[in-house]
């Protein structure tokens, strides 16, 4: 570098003319380390939830109620549409990672092994050489959570799936969540909760006490990390059929608003605020509603540290492609797979979140 500058500087003594395009340059070059040298020192760690609506495959499971995603169902699926939904879902992830594919990506509604090992295997994914994490849970329909990762940049140290039971519905069933420790390139322990509450489905009120219990246990598990780990780097992910203003949210698992007062011992909803822009994942009667979130501890939000996020970094994607016209309330809406029992030949009912981490 002294003997580029040194050469830069003996071409400005020639004349005035040179000395212009010689001063030039070396503002180009100056820019062009400084911008390599950021690169160089601050790493992106994308980290992206998506509920992909229905992905299931087409062979029948005798322990759930996947009948109707059969090529003898009603909705006729078969495999056809079937590598159309890992085509989707692949374009999708691409698309946020651009030139860095998001090292992890929680998934909601996916059926079973059989669709991670074809999105990860046979999608436009292939190349990026995911592996995944994913347990069977008693959801009647047999919908699951998953965990993709890129194994060069996050190995999983340990991973479990944990049961929700109801104490006053014992017979009610719903996913279990998913809790991964593994560890990043730079050394950190990072914790990955990912979870698709129940839905809404019998009515926003009726439904929302499950929805509160099931906070209730992530809430219970991320204490036990906090009563053990000293300021532990945790993510928690998925589809949480609520808002973030909601109270299995706000008052049950206590994710808060991201404000200047952090302190490393709460959550903090990087949501929150997109929330309150009027944003959303998913549509309903014409109302947007942010129910795909990340939330983080607030150990992730010091820009100090050695990994880290800011709600700045947070986002919704929301691609063109991903929208089509909503006839009935204008504007958009997501672009489905299936409008009631029609294939509509999309990709989900919901947007996907993202965020960019630090390190």
């Amino acid at each position: 570098m002294g003997l580029l500058m040194q050469g830069l500087m003996n071409g400005f003594r020639q004349n005035n003319q040179s000395m212009k395009k010689g001063i030039f340059l070396l503002a180009i070059l100056i820019v062009t380390i400084q911008l390599f040298a950021q690169k160089q020192g601050k790493q992106d760690f994308k980290i992206m939830s998506y509920n992909v609506e229905n992905f299931f495959d087409c062979v029948h499971d005798s322990l759930s109620d996947d009948r109707e995603f059969l090529p003898t169902g009603i909705r006729g699926w078969n495999n056809t549409k079937y590598e159309k939904k890992q085509a989707n879902i692949a374009k999708v992830i691409t698309a946020i990672g651009g030139w860095d594919a998001p090292v992890l990506v929680g998934l909601c509604e996916v059926e079973s092994d059989k669709c991670l090992f074809d999105l990860t295997h046979y999608s436009g994914l292939k190349n990026l050489k995911y592996k995944y994490l994913h347990h069977d849970s008693p959801d009647p329909r047999g919908i699951d959570v998953a965990l993709l990762y890129q194994p060069d940049q996050f190995r999983p140290i340990h991973d479990q799936a944990i049961r929700i039971r109801f104490p006053n519905a014992p017979q009610s069933k719903t996913r279990d969540l998913l809790f991964v420790s593994g560890i990043i390139s730079n050394g950190d322990t990072v914790y990955v909760f990912v979870c698709h509450l129940p839905s809404r489905l019998d009515g926003e009120l009726e439904s929302e006490n499950k929805r509160m219990f099931v906070a209730s246990v992530i809430r219970k598990e991320v204490d036990s990390l906090l009563a053990v780990i000293h300021v532990p780097k945790i993510v928690i992910m998925g589809d949480f059929n609520d808002a973030p203003t909601n109270k299995s949210l706000s008052d049950i698992l206590k994710a808060k608003p991201v404000t200047e007062n952090i302190s490393a011992g709460n959550l903090y909803n990087l949501m929150y605020k997109l929330q309150l822009e009027g944003k959303g994942t998913n549509k309903y009667k014409g109302e947007w509603v942010v129910l795909d979130q990340i939330i983080v501890s607030g150990a992730l939000l010091n820009s100090s540290g050695t990994f880290f996020t800011s709600m700045n970094d947070s986002h919704i994607f929301d691609a063109d492609f991903l929208l089509e016209n909503d006839a009935a309330y204008l504007g958009k809406q997501p672009f489905r797979t299936y409008v009631g029992m029609k294939y509509h030949d999309g990709f989900s009912d919901h947007l996907p979140v993202y965020a960019d981490f630090w390190y």
